[in-house]
């Protein structure tokens, strides 16, 4: 690897802040320079790609979680040539469904908006939050209450911009199919949202280049916020793909 550190975006999912990659930043800081992007008035995927492309170098690794993950691939989409790297976390890569899951799922999100605004954020997170985490750490109230805050600094305005960008996402299969460079893609075994299959799946759409052969990981004791749930082995998994060799 060269000496110099890398440049590496950090993208958050729906609600999340930079905070939700603060192990990381901590972790990698010897060998990248980490950037959080985080989210206010965007309200696509594409928009929040342009935010992202904005406050990165010309050349960067990207991560992203959750809806993160769908933005990098969409900054990969815009600017492929500037991307020595990416990973995707608990994350997906196909549109919104029109049938009638896809409408179970703008029920869900919009019932849950309804929360928000009618009780406020913390009240909408505390139903949120429990269920996307592994189930041993369901009953922590520590645990499950640094979520609450986390989702809590955002607005509902915020949430409506972000739930629209979801129920629209593009398409990126295409995408995937056009990555070449050092790929990680990184589930929790027990995420019931973003679960490992679907990971699996993503990695046979990207091309078998020998030397950028994707890695797959599937984290042990772990729901959907991975970044913070087993933060030494998400580290751990992106210090080694951070020292792949880019094109």
């Amino acid at each position: 690897m060269e000496n110099a550190p890398k440049n590496l975006i950090l993208l958050p999912g729906l609600l999340c802040d930079g905070s939700v990659w603060g192990d990381q930043t901590r972790a990698l800081s010897d060998i990248a320079t980490c950037v959080p992007v985080e989210w206010s008035d965007e309200d696509s995927l594409v928009a929040m790609a342009h935010t992202a492309l904005r406050r990165a170098p010309e050349r960067f690794a990207v991560a992203g979680h959750s809806m993160g993950g769908r933005v990098a691939l969409e900054v990969y989409r815009a600017a492929p040539e500037r991307v020595t790297h990416i990973a995707l976390f608990n994350t997906g890569y196909l549109p919104h469904p029109k049938d009638a899951s896809g409408d179970k799922e703008a029920r869900e999100r919009y019932a849950l908006l309804e929360v928000a605004r009618t009780q406020g954020m913390a009240a909408m997170a505390e139903q949120w939050a429990p269920p996307m985490v592994h189930p041993g750490r369901r009953t922590d109230r520590g645990f499950i209450g640094r979520i609450v805050e986390m989702f809590a600094r955002k607005t509902p305005d915020i949430f409506e911009r972000q739930i629209r960008a979801l129920l629209n996402r593009p398409d990126a299969t295409d995408v995937l199919k056009q990555i070449r460079c050092p790929a990680l893609l990184l589930s929790g075994r027990e995420d019931g949202w973003s679960p490992p299959q679907r990971h699996a799946d993503m990695v046979a759409l990207i091309p078998g280049i020998p030397s950028h052969k994707p890695h797959l990981a599937a984290v042990a004791d772990c729901g959907h916020m991975s970044t913070w749930e087993q933060p030494d082995a998400v580290s751990a998994a992106m210090r080694t793909w951070l020292f792949e060799a880019d094109s």
